[in-house]
């Protein structure tokens, strides 16, 4: 079933869709035993020279570890970490709202990407829409990121502008003085059934976590917050569990081609299936620009 809400919270998950699942068997074709007997033959055939053979087969699983090290270290910078607060109302009267974040309850957290050097932050909708649908002022939102010389700190953020049908959101924070490194963004177009992904966010509030897969399919329908059906989803087993959403899905180039968005769970269990949806990049790129410069269409405000 798809869960939107991927925001850790105290309450219990939402579940929008169910859907039967198969566990397909796997077998041993020949064409593999083929496969690796020929690679043994051909180990056999190099051992009087040096066993050049034995030596690729060492170096390749060292080369594509340290590419995904230095996929990492590129990326993670510009992966922030998203929390929403509810600030407590003084004991004596019930309209004054103590401004204090240490006396705030923590309501959620998710996942976001540094868009440009201007402090703008993109994210899931549903990861901050009681920020959006607050009318008393309860509510706030806290980033944590990392500047140029990789320090992590604090600011607070806000709304810029909110899209609920393709459930995207635009935060600015402040950072005036801090140089931040955008993400590079790429482009969903062309990709590939098998090609290599990975997602960076915050799991469980566990920050800076890295799951990695393929891309499993193109073309999906997933849920919106509003109701809608966001088009053209990228499939992908790359985990994306409770405060994932708003988290960069990357190519093998670090380029950002889809922003986390929801998963398929048991009841209750709140975990990744390995079915996980991300909202092509090609469609954020198309709505971000509009938020930024013109914020939040009417029929979309509160």
């Amino acid at each position: 079933m798809v869960v939107l809400g991927v925001v850790v919270s105290p309450q219990a998950q939402h579940i929008l869709l169910s859907i039967p699942t198969k566990i397909r068997p796997q077998y041993c074709t020949r064409r593999k035993a083929l496969i690796f007997t020929s690679s043994l033959f051909s180990s056999f055939i190099y051992t009087s020279h040096h066993s050049p053979a034995t030596a690729f087969q060492i170096e390749m699983p060292q080369q594509e570890e340290d590419r995904l090290v230095h996929l990492f270290q590129e990326t993670s910078p510009s992966v922030v970490f998203i929390k929403d607060l509810e600030l407590a109302k003084g004991s004596n009267d019930s309209t004054k709202v103590l401004a204090d974040d240490e006396n705030a309850k923590v309501e959620g957290t998710g996942s976001g990407f540094i868009w440009d050097k201007f402090g703008h932050i993109v994210t899931n909708y549903h990861v901050i829409a009681k920020l959006a649908t607050d009318n008393i002022g309860l509510q706030r939102c806290k980033v944590s990121l990392v500047n140029a010389k990789g320090e992590s700190i604090v600011k607070d953020a806000k709304i810029v502008g909110v899209d609920p049908a393709y459930d995207l959101a635009v935060l600015k924070v402040d950072i005036e003085g801090v140089e931040v490194k955008p993400v590079s963004v790429g482009t969903s177009r062309g990709l590939r059934v098998g090609q290599s992904c990975f997602a960076i966010g915050n799991p469980y509030g566990f920050e800076n976590t890295l799951t990695t897969g393929v891309v499993s399919g193109l073309g999906r329908e997933i849920p919106a917050p509003n109701g809608a059906a966001i088009k053209g989803a990228i499939q992908t087993d790359a985990a994306i569990n409770a405060g994932n959403s708003g988290g960069p899905l990357i190519d093998s180039s670090g380029h950002v081609i889809g922003v986390n968005t929801a998963t398929f769970t048991r009841r209750g269990s709140g975990m990744s299936s390995g079915v996980n949806f991300a909202i092509p990049i090609d469609t954020v790129v198309r709505i971000i620009p509009y938020l930024i410069v013109y914020g939040t269409s009417y029929k979309d405000r509160y």
